[in-house]
């Protein structure tokens, strides 16, 4: 009767003793605890163009030497097309709820313009292949920490630089083969919701953001892909994982 009254001491002692431990909260790898932090992040991308039209954008493209080369436009739209993103992560604390920070990422994540014609022949789906370098600058607005868990807002401004690209490479090609091209570098706008969940070792913030485009992001040039569109705007869903 004694050795099982030790035994359930010791067994409410244990169980004790782990209820406490879960109750005091993780250290996140010391994350918090330093004004300057770093990390890197995985992301999943999704962008689509938003298409202002011309006026007349259904016309037939006529080339210089009045040789017509499509027909009349049915439809022109831009489906999302996937793809991601690898980067770093560097923080600066400002004050225990609001930081600064840059994620400076390598992106690889095509854009796709769909043209539909009245001579079904001729349809044809345009893929704007993009490698670039996204450089932001964002403020993040930290939710007080409640156990392992704190919410986030963010917003900040982005510029993207195309890398590897060459403006040139439709240059011999005819008209009816050229190539949908954009500008070499762009700025956006960015805003976004995540959560800061705290482990032993690292803090992990998962983040969705919208990131839309300033001005236009299309590079004009004379050919039946280029002359439909006055304008580009580029839309684009990010999921991200930062581990820091």
């Amino acid at each position: 009767m004694i050795k099982t009254r030790y035994l359930l001491i010791v067994i409410l002692l244990f169980c004790g003793s782990g209820v406490f431990a879960q109750s005091v909260p993780k250290w996140g790898g010391g994350a918090d605890q330093n004004d300057w932090s770093f990390g890197f992040s995985f992301t999943y991308v999704s962008s689509y163009y938003k298409i202002d039209k011309m006026p007349n954008w259904r016309k037939p493209y006529i080339d210089k030497e009045g040789v017509k080369v499509t027909d009349s436009l049915n439809s022109l739209g831009s489906p999302s097309s996937q793809g991601f993103a690898v980067g770093f992560l560097y923080r600066y604390t400002l004050t225990d709820h609001i930081e600064v920070r840059t994620t400076p990422s390598l992106v690889f994540a095509d854009r796709i313009a769909s043209y539909t014609y009245q001579d079904p022949s001729l349809n044809t789906t345009k893929t704007v292949q993009s490698t670039s370098v996204d450089l932001p600058l964002g403020v993040k607005i930290k939710s007080d920490r409640i156990g392992d868990f704190r919410a986030y807002m963010l917003g900040g401004i982005k510029y993207t630089q195309a890398i590897g690209t060459k403006t040139n490479a439709d240059a011999a090609l005819a008209p009816i083969d050229k190539l949908l091209k954009n500008v070499s570098g762009f700025g956006s706008y960015d805003v976004g919701l995540g959560c800061d969940i705290y482990f032993e070792f690292f803090k992990l913030s998962p983040e969705i953001k919208l990131s839309n485009s300033f001005g236009n992001v299309l590079l004009h040039e004379d050919h039946p892909y280029s002359a439909p569109i006055n304008k580009l705007s580029l839309h684009t869903l990010m999921f991200s994982l930062y581990f820091e």
